[in-house]
């Protein structure tokens, strides 16, 4: 990561809606850069970075530490605030009122750059918050919070997100603080292609370990393959065609997954570059009790399938276990969720 004064003067503040897993790395880093960063977030969040400060840290090895003195940090939008750039991370549940609390507090064309799950919360965003300027974005890769204040990235990626003149001259800063952003003409396809990925955090929730003792289970691989060729199928029906995000093309992805164990050790060596600390935010969510982002990953595969007289029935049932879970908290194992799936 870069050290402070390494950019010279950023664009402006940053200001970040949600400081969970996904606010706390982007803009912990670039705090780390020197950009004038604020935090709005929850406040057992809050507490552990007050008390502990702000520690990252990534699979590469690559770890920095912001004090507790020296971080801004709010349960609510600081009265005044004027920052060039906000990151809304919050989950999917929390963004209209999120939104909402932004567009009343901020500049009217602020502009709001969405880090979130899903296809459609930039939208969301835009309708409770129409004086923003929101832009959709795309998070690759996976951060767990391993200890209060901590956080670690445990898997590649670049960040994306909509073109926009205002998002271009952040650019260099972004690279320099250790977390790239790539622009799209067109980001629908990117968000997809994330989208078939996290169909995984599911599985992952579920099966109570860690992704990368869940990805070497065939049978837990099995199930979501199943989920992204049903989620294909309805994206071929609708005319959209995802991007390439992981190593594979989505479209030989299932193929892949489905493998013998000791052949996807070999084939998916890229995927399986993920650290032992790496789990799914579904599963931080499972875990504290939290309703979870189902309805803006599976549940958007089934709208989709609806709009087009189609149906999704097994990205239906494994959204109907994620939210009948807090009746019988358990993890299941690979052959259980395959036959919940119908597999």
């Amino acid at each position: 990561m870069a050290a402070t004064g390494v950019l010279g003067r950023p664009p402006g503040e940053v200001l970040v809606m949600g400081a969970g897993t996904i606010g706390c790395y982007i803009g912990g880093s670039l705090a780390a850069a020197g950009v004038p960063v604020s935090f709005v977030g929850r406040p057992r969040v809050l507490r552990g970075l007050a008390e502990h400060g702000l520690a990252l840290s990534d699979l590469e090895g690559a770890a920095h530490r912001l004090p507790a003195a020296t971080l801004r940090l709010s349960e609510q939008v600081p009265a005044g605030a004027t920052p060039s750039l906000v990151l809304l991370c919050v989950k999917s549940g929390a963004t209209a009122e999120a939104a909402a609390e932004l567009a009343f507090a901020l500049p009217a064309g602020t502009t709001v750059l969405s880090f979130q799950n899903g296809i459609s919360n930039s939208a969301a965003a835009a309708q409770a918050g129409p004086t923003l300027s929101v832009l959709p974005g795309m998070v690759p890769y996976n951060v767990a919070e391993i200890a209060p204040g901590a956080f670690h990235r445990g898997t590649a990626g670049r960040l994306a997100a909509q073109d926009d003149a205002a998002l271009r001259p952040w650019l260099p800063v972004f690279e320099r603080a250790g977390v790239p952003l790539d622009l799209h003409a067109d980001l629908l396809p990117v968000q997809w292609g994330k989208l078939l990925l996290n169909l995984n955090n599911p599985v992952n929730a579920l099966s109570g370990l860690p992704l990368r003792d869940e990805l070497l289970q065939r049978g837990f691989r099995r199930c979501f393959a199943a989920l992204i060729d049903e989620a294909l199928a309805v994206l071929g029906h609708a005319g959209i065609a995802p991007a390439q995000v992981a190593a594979v093309p989505a479209q030989r992805l299932s193929t892949v997954l489905r493998l013998p164990d000791w052949l996807f050790r070999i084939v998916a060596a890229r995927m399986l570059r993920i650290d032992a600390k790496a789990r799914s935010s579904m599963a931080d969510d499972l875990a504290l009790g939290r309703r979870t982002e189902i309805d803006a990953l599976s549940g958007e595969v089934v709208r989709l399938a609806r709009d087009h007289d189609l149906e999704a029935p097994r990205n239906a049932r494994i959204s109907a276990l994620l939210e009948d879970w807090p009746r019988e908290p358990r993890p299941w194992t690979a052959r259980q969720l395959q036959d919940a799936l119908g597999l």
